[in-house]
């Protein structure tokens, strides 16, 4: 008779159902697993044997087939060492059939029969809330998975604890969920001295989640500004905190199952390749666009990116997601995040300054910039120029609002787009917008619309560009606390957008 358990193979951030399906039949000893699995769940025929002489289980000198169903979906990872265990332990009458069966199982055996952490438990738990079953993992992936209120996960250091609790002798209590972890004090805005016109950039970018271009010479600041980026970001609501948190679960990211409210910050150096960045690899893993979901992905030094990998941001930036192709699969990762970009004017830096521009001035410029194409460059909302700043400026006194300042009317901002589209799930912020939507909520004024006009006929705007004005306007709007779109927020929206007419 045939003994089933239960445990998922990851598809990105989803857990596709997987049933492990157990028989012991007579004819030559043999142990083998069936169903499409990798190196590694092949390798825990040998860990399950040795875990179980541990615990003084003999394995009959039988036929051993484990089935993981179905069999066209590629299992990949440790994990699935304890449901295989689970479903040998079922098919050999030692544990009830019944119990097993009414659990998702995940967790790496060691070969003296102790459990091992692994990725992946919150959407393990997420996905046996949707089958109502218990969530079995290692204890130290107990506190992670208990943040889905809708599973109970029962976390076991080792193999013997769960015969115990299984078999009534000693019933393992429920895990509870981790902590919110707190990140260090965000640096503050008034940090920066000068740069008046890029923190007032900068405030919009929060607001309204705009992506930022910021062009200027070494030493400008542009660094320092992004860094201050999530200070003015408001918190996680719980439902973003999940989704974020899903995704460092995938890449085992999730220190003593703690959640964070913090918005994400990644920073990939320059030479990071496409896998890095997008995700890939051999088990296609999210890369630093995908972990900075919900949050901010700065890249210093842009135009120093590989071209490709460069291009690959064009998607994510227009659909809120990473989908990596695979022969068998398409892996799809949210990647919702506020793209700061940090570039010099050329290749030395000082393209403006006649005193320490190199000789090709200004050639080198338009080679520099140029290797970022003209539908990537279209696609920020915001560009601006960052000058340097004099020293007579580092002299003075922090001058400009505090990050708390800021953060609170980025708070009241969100706040208006959280009512706003409230009946859109997929709608979030004023970036989001896009259609009928984008008209209905922001329409300028006459005085508005004729401004508008006349500069996307002067300077050539796209019709990306058209609607990204609109939106920045919306959002600059929605800071002055006003319903309508006016003159002044359509004109402020288009001085940080029209950088330069080439660029259009």
């Amino acid at each position: 008779m045939v003994a089933r358990a239960h445990t998922v193979a990851f598809e990105g951030v989803n857990a596709r159902p997987v049933e492990v399906q157990c028989a012991v039949t007579p004819g030559l000893p043999a142990f083998s697993i069936v169903g499409l699995p990798d190196k590694a769940v092949s390798e825990a025929r040998d860990r399950v044997r040795t875990a179980l002489s541990a615990l003084a289980i003999a394995l009959p000198s039988k036929k051993i087939t484990v089935n993981l169903a179905p069999a066209d979906l590629p299992k990949v990872g440790s994990h699935f060492d304890l449901p295989i265990a689970l479903g040998l332990l079922a098919a050999l009458d030692i544990l009830p059939r019944d119990a097993v069966a009414q659990t998702v199982a995940l967790g790496e055996l060691s070969l003296d029969g102790d459990l091992l952490p692994v990725v992946g438990a919150l959407p393990a738990a997420m996905a046996a809330a949707e089958e109502d079953r218990i969530l079995l993992c290692p204890r130290a992936s107990g506190a992670e998975a208990a943040w889905v209120d809708a599973c109970t996960v029962i976390g076991a250091g080792n193999l013997l604890e769960i015969v115990r609790h299984f078999s009534g002798d000693n019933v393992l209590e429920p895990s509870r969920p981790g902590e919110v972890t707190t990140d260090p004090a965000a640096r503050d805005l008034r940090d920066v001295k000068g740069q008046e016109r890029a923190k007032r950039a900068l405030e919009i970018a929060a607001a309204g989640r705009h992506h930022l271009m910021m062009i200027g010479p070494p030493g400008a600041g542009k660094s320092m500004l992004a860094a201050r980026m999530p200070g003015i970001l408001p918190p996680l609501t719980p439902i973003e905190a999940l989704e974020t948190s899903m995704i460092h679960s995938i890449a085992g990211l999730l220190t003593d199952g703690g959640i964070s409210r913090t918005r994400p910050f990644c920073e990939p150096h320059h030479t990071a390749s496409m896998a890095a960045l997008i995700g890939g690899g051999r088990t296609a893993q999210p890369g630093q666009a995908s972990l900075a979901h919900n949050g901010v992905l700065f890249m210093d030094e842009f135009p120093e990116f590989p071209r490709n990998v460069l291009e690959t941001l064009r998607q994510p930036i227009e659909t809120g997601e990473v989908v990596v192709a695979r022969a068998n699969a398409h892996i799809r990762y949210p990647a919702r995040f506020l793209l700061v970009a940090a570039a010099n004017p050329c290749k030395c830096g000082y393209l403006t300054d006649p005193a320490q521009a190199c000789s090709r001035a200004p050639n080198c410029g338009e080679d520099y910039l140029g290797r970022i194409s003209g539908p990537l460059m279209d696609r920020f909302d915001l560009r601006l120029e960052v000058p340097p700043v004099s020293f007579t400026d580092l002299d003075l006194p922090a001058t400009g609002d505090s990050s708390e300042t800021v953060a609170a009317r980025v708070a009241a901002a969100r706040a208006v787009q959280a009512n706003r589209f409230a009946d859109h799930d997929a709608l979030r912020t004023n970036a989001d917008a896009e259609g009928q939507r984008l008209e209905e909520i922001a329409t300028p004024d006459d005085e508005g619309r004729e401004l508008l006009t006349r500069a996307a006929d002067r300077f050539g705007l796209t019709a990306r560009g058209y609607h990204r004005v609109l939106r920045v306007a919306r959002t600059i709007a929605d800071l002055d606390e006003s319903a309508t779109v006016r003159r002044p927020h359509v004109a402020e929206a288009l001085s940080y957008r029209l950088l330069s007419a080439k660029e259009n």
